[in-house]
């Protein structure tokens, strides 16, 4: 058989298993030195590297034509870049604009803000699941819906 489906051989079992382990371990050693920013709840970017970093650990495991040491060294270096270029953006305001979205008033008053939700994709749908997800049930009880730049919608009660 050329190309079997189910089974290669041992070799190929025991590349993927010291490979995977290895690999897993140092992205999470990585992860842990770059601090809480890289796990923490995401933004837009976060998200994209967070994806991209999943793909290239994929690639490191399962790809034969790539060594473990230079798929080890693209994972450090994306987490490099995300840890510098969040380091700058806390740094400097526009380049922050740049990287970051602004949060989104969607509800305003107990008022649907239909311009604002179409630029933002929102349906009303959707802000009625996050209202009963915050145990309310009518939008006159509430004073605005804001998504945040980490996607979620925010609910703030009326006084």
């Amino acid at each position: 058989m050329d190309n079997p489906i189910f089974f290669d051989d041992w070799a190929g079992i025991g590349r993927i298993l010291i490979t995977g382990v290895l690999a897993y371990g140092a992205l999470v050693v990585m992860l842990r030195t770059s601090g809480k920013r890289t796990l923490s709840k995401f933004n837009a970017f976060d998200f994209i590297i967070t994806i991209c970093l999943g793909s290239m650990l994929s690639s490191i495991i399962i790809t034969k034509s790539v060594p473990l040491i230079e798929g080890v060294v693209a994972l450090a270096l994306l987490i490099t870049l995300q840890f510098g270029i969040t380091w700058l953006s806390v740094r400097w305001k526009p380049f922050e604009n740049l990287i970051k979205s602004e949060p989104r008033l969607l509800v305003h008053r107990g008022v649907y803000q239909d311009r604002a939700m179409r630029r933002e994709r929102v349906t009303r749908e959707e802000i009625i699941s996050a209202l009963h997800g915050n145990g309310k049930t009518d939008l006159s009880a509430v004073t605005s819906v804001v998504l945040e730049t980490d996607g979620s919608l925010n609910v703030f009660e009326a006084a």
